[in-house]
């Protein structure tokens, strides 16, 4: 019997767990970890000052990496949630306000979706118990123009009402916070969406019968499926969505529990708990580390959970999706701002009365971004032979570590697939996006460390696209620029031709030509 025969007959989901899955997380985490970082202990063959800094660098991004793993084998274990459908017959008992954020974004997309959303809650027979809010922080002249013209057709018609704020005070919360001022009393619940967001009515629909039969439930947070690409670029992420959200989903969902986390938008919140979360605190100091927190989400469902309200994800919720930035340019310049708002995290770690998970989850956020640099330290002081490593077991366990996810994600979809052909095309798909993964992988390491260097250095980069800088540098050059770097570091110390390095110096070589080609728009 092959491998894949025995695992499509043989599925890891039919199997229960016996442990509690936050205690089963934190032991396969601390597990994986201290693997990894014992066969690099074990592989060093001359200890230093040097030696001793990479070990505990090390340590630390093994803990990071194995959490990914850790959530991932869970998911097999862990049987898909079947919710209990409202009854055909049931009309919510309160209130449904769905809030639809602008900033900038073009309107006539937006303006589409809600003429069709607004049918399918009508069918869905919602529309008496759910009232569209489309709220404007738009700037500049001719952008409100463009937004107002394409949703006067919408405000005429009573389908939504829409506000924008002549003064944009703290962003999003702070607009958000407006509406729950004026019109939050008249509401049980709210659903969130940001001006790509998209979520269908029957979607909506089942979100409010979970809240409305857990009143203890302050937050539940939909899983989000990606829309279909224009560049390779943004097909590759929807393929690497597809193929991972499903089953990593639910390992999250499973160990976080009743301390779920809160992504910003596709979300339910109950308006009496939210109203227990906001104002948020102002940071003191100036940006980037201070004034107003820029990944808001996160803070909002810490000081929810304090309060005493359930924060949970639901990752089998379907009709939830969003668009994704289509070239690597808009990935990094939303990336430079999550970075920011996850360091100024930081900063809350320390705040009275948070649940422990809270807390980790801020952790795990700035992590996310802490990694880059650590990984670049590791990389700079092998290369250039500062420390001396024998053998091949770390890099292999790393490998593997990170390789879990996917290789998990594969156990759990091919027993579904009920041809060969279908089973093709996973294989085929999972090939792809693993090929693509690592040849991005070092230009997003790269460029995190490059974005927790500039914030450290006290660099703001504002709201939604960042203030950019005049000096234009065409796509890839400092990509190449330090892969060449390491790859000279590399010869000077003989360790040019190790696999495990080309895999870094490489890509990042090649960036001048991989960029514009991850970015070209396909039909």
């Amino acid at each position: 019997m092959s491998v894949v025969e025995h695992i499509t007959k043989a599925p890891f989901a039919s199997r229960r767990l016996r442990i509690s899955p936050r205690f089963a997380f934190v032991g396969l985490n601390l597990a994986i970890a201290l693997a990894v970082f014992a066969a690099f202990v074990l592989s060093v063959d001359h200890w230093n000052v040097a030696a001793l800094l990479i070990s505990v660098l090390t340590l630390v991004n093994a803990i990071w990496i194995s959490g990914g793993a850790a959530t991932a084998i869970l998911g097999l274990f862990v049987p898909t949630k079947r919710a209990v459908a409202a009854p055909e017959a049931w009309q919510p008992q309160g209130k449904t306000a769905i809030l639809i954020t602008l900033c900038g974004e073009a309107p006539a997309p937006v303006a589409a979706y809600l003429q069709g959303f607004g049918r399918a809650l009508s069918k869905a027979i919602l529309t008496h118990q759910t009232e569209i809010f489309v709220l404007s922080d738009t700037r500049g002249d001719e952008r409100i123009r463009m937004e107002e013209e394409a949703l006067q057709p919408l405000i005429d018609a009573g389908l939504v009402t829409y506000r924008r704020r002549q003064v944009n005070t703290d962003k999003k919360p702070g607009n958000i916070a407006d509406w729950m001022n004026t019109h939050g009393d008249r509401f049980a619940y709210m659903v969130v969406k940001d001006a790509d967001s998209r979520m269908t009515a029957s979607s909506i629909k089942e979100m409010i019968w979970r809240m409305e039969q857990r009143p203890s439930l302050g937050l539940l947070q939909a899983g989000i499926a990606l829309i279909p690409g224009r560049t390779r670029f943004g097909r590759h992420q929807r393929i690497a969505s597809h193929l991972l959200s499903r089953n990593f989903g639910r390992g999250f969902a499973a160990w976080s529990g009743d301390t779920g986390n809160y992504w910003g938008h596709n979300a339910i919140i109950r308006v009496a708990a939210f109203h227990e979360a906001v104002p948020l605190p102002r940071l003191p100091g100036g940006a980037p580390l201070g004034g107003a927190i820029l990944s808001h989400d996160f803070v909002e469902a810490a000081w929810m959970r304090r309060a005493g309200w359930d924060i949970e994800v639901a990752p089998d919720i379907q009709g939830s999706a969003e668009d994704a930035p289509q070239t690597l340019g808009e990935y990094f310049r939303r990336d430079r701002r999550w970075c920011q708002g996850n360091l100024q995290h930081l900063r809350l770690l320390g705040q009275p009365g948070l649940h422990w998970l809270s807390r980790f989850h801020f952790v795990t956020g700035i992590f996310s971004y802490v990694a880059g640099p650590i990984w670049l330290i590791l990389v700079a002081f092998l290369s250039a032979g500062v420390i001396s490593v024998s053998g091949f077991a770390p890099v292999l366990l790393v490998a593997a570590t990170l390789l879990a996810p996917k290789i998990c994600a594969l156990i759990d979809l091919l027993p579904k697939a009920r041809t060969w052909a279908r089973r093709g095309v996973i294989l085929r798909a999972s090939l792809a996006e693993l090929v693509v993964s690592a040849l991005i992988a070092p230009l997003i390491l790269l460029r995190h460390a490059m974005a927790v260097c500039a914030i450290l250095m006290g660099r703001d980069c504002g709201w939604k696209s960042g203030r950019q800088s005049g000096l234009h540098i065409p796509s890839g050059l400092v990509e190449c620029g330090v892969g060449l770097l390491i790859f000279t570091f590399a010869l000077t110390s003989g360790i040019a031709g190790a696999p495990w390095l080309a895999l870094v110096y490489l890509p990042l070589m090649s960036a001048p030509v991989l960029v514009p080609s991850l970015d070209r728009i396909v039909s």
